[in-house]
């Protein structure tokens, strides 16, 4: 009896934290999708807030908001499909997602439209060197720009440990 009851634990610890999630899905933000009320956080990658403003060429922008249209143009009408890989300690999936076979983690940190945070290294050295979309300019990276505006302070993807995610999840956190 402890043997399936722990079988069954177990089985749903899988469940939930890395869980495959695909559908139609709006964009919050440069990193962030919501499918229903699931919220859905793009793992390894930071985007600039909306509110957050950049400067290239003299003049400021709205990279945040800039961020989040390069999102939307990635995902377009298709369905995603994630890869769970963890909840946050906000209870978001952090997701590692796909759009008409187009890596959308990757491609915003490539496109200069994102940061690595804790992933996607070599994705940012290639946008830096080509001056790829915030590195054309000057810009507060999303972090610190979040510490001194408001926001949620997040750590590095590390993703909660999948007893705390089912926990968090039961409890409608």
């Amino acid at each position: 009896m402890l043997f399936a009851g722990a079988a069954f634990v177990v089985a749903r610890l899988e469940h939930f934290a890395g869980a495959d999630i695909s559908g139609v899905v709006r964009v919050v933000d440069g990193d962030s999708l919501a499918l229903d009320k699931r919220r859905l956080r793009l793992k390894g990658i930071d985007a600039p807030e909306l509110k957050q403003r950049c400067r290239k060429d003299g003049y400021d922008y709205g990279c945040g908001v800039e961020a989040a249209s390069y999102l939307r143009g990635l995902v377009g009408s298709r369905a995603v499909e994630c890869k769970g890989e963890g909840v946050d300690r906000y209870g978001r999936d952090l997701v590692r997602c796909k759009a008409g076979g187009v890596d959308l983690n990757q491609t915003m940190v490539r496109s200069g439209h994102a940061v690595a945070f804790g992933d996607y290294r070599l994705a940012e050295v290639e946008a830096r060197a080509e001056r790829a979309g915030l590195w054309a300019g000057e810009f507060d990276q999303p972090k610190q720009w979040r510490a001194v505006h408001g926001g949620l302070d997040e750590g590095l993807h590390s993703g909660l440990s999948a007893l705390m995610a089912v926990l968090r999840r039961l409890s409608g956190f």
